[in-house]
């Protein structure tokens, strides 16, 4: 395989995991048509995720290394920590997001989300010490005033619950920064795919308990769009996405992959637009432009 066509898949599959992505807000928007209990709906998501993950996690736990050994358990440590981030990163980030989409639109769900990296850069200044530049300051402005925008013009009457969502959804992005300021260094021990398929895991065994927790299986008996739906959540918007933008990660880098996943929020709200018929005034369109500028700000690194 040429540099060339390396390069192209590698953007090719970056698209794929951002357009993957996108379309997850919109099928949570048409499933909350036949059922809106979230605790059901991502339990159904997880379900149907999990032999993908837990059959990726025996592949990894056997998989022998480039050098012919065979990698090394996991320590006490390292299973406390992909708990942990498995919990933060993949349960409690999803189950807010879903509880977010019951209140606001698929299209402003996936903008507030995607604020993820200005968080995770005030969370590594805070607790980290980590310098803060002032490209990442006027990137944090420009983000957080393009959110204001978008937001002004929600709080009609039609939309009392916008505040409570938006709330919510902003809760998963700070999860989804929290798991990523702590997440470096259990990655370069354990590797990337090994960690994810573990902390994948670990998320979907806590979404099926607390259903079982919470609900009669009883509350199963939905109709079979419901299920259709939860399969194409679970496949195509969450395996899917999950290894080929890893796979994209490795061959275009994380710069690229950056670039690339600002479309998402756009997509989504073209998504959402086309099937739940839903819309944006062009003071909130001039917002999400903002937040996109923003957070591509933040992800970016200039050549030096």
């Amino acid at each position: 395989m040429t540099a060339s066509s390396y390069r192209a898949w590698g953007i090719a599959l970056a698209l794929i995991g951002v357009v993957a992505f996108s379309v997850r807000p919109v099928l949570i928007k048409l499933a909350y048509a036949y059922v809106t209990d979230p605790v059901t709906l991502i339990a159904l998501r997880m379900v149907f995720s999990l032999p993908f993950f837990l059959a990726t996690a025996v592949w990894m736990r056997f998989r022998t290394a480039k050098n012919g050994a065979v990698q090394a358990p996991l320590t006490r440590r390292d299973w406390r920590s992909v708990f942990i981030l498995g919990f933060l990163g993949y349960y409690l980030s999803s189950f807010l997001d879903f509880l977010g989409l019951q209140y606001i639109s698929a299209g402003l769900g996936r903008l507030m989300l995607f604020l993820y990296p200005t968080i995770t850069v005030l969370l590594s200044a805070l607790f980290l010490g980590k310098y803060v530049s002032r490209r990442d300051i006027v990137a944090l402005v420009i983000s957080y005033a393009g959110l204001a925008l978008v937001l002004s013009q929600g709080f009609s009457g039609e939309n009392r619950n916008l505040a409570l969502g938006a709330l919510l959804v902003f809760g998963a992005a700070v999860s989804y920064a929290i798991y990523l300021v702590n997440s470096s260094q259990v990655v370069q021990r354990i590797g990337s795919m090994r960690f994810t398929a573990y902390a994948t895991s670990v998320a979907s065994l806590l979404c099926i308990v607390q259903f079982l927790l919470l609900r009669p299986l009883s509350a199963l008996d939905l109709p079979l769009q419901v299920y259709g739906l939860a399969i194409a959540m679970a496949v195509g918007c969450t395996v899917l996405p999950v290894f080929v933008t890893s796979e994209a990660l490795r061959r275009i880098g994380a710069n690229h992959v950056a670039i690339i996943g600002a479309a998402g929020p756009a997509t989504t709200i073209f998504l959402g637009w086309l099937g739940l018929e839903e819309s944006m005034t062009l003071l909130q369109i001039a917002g999400a432009v903002l937040v996109l500028a923003g957070v591509l700000l933040v992800t970016t690194k200039p050549k030096n």
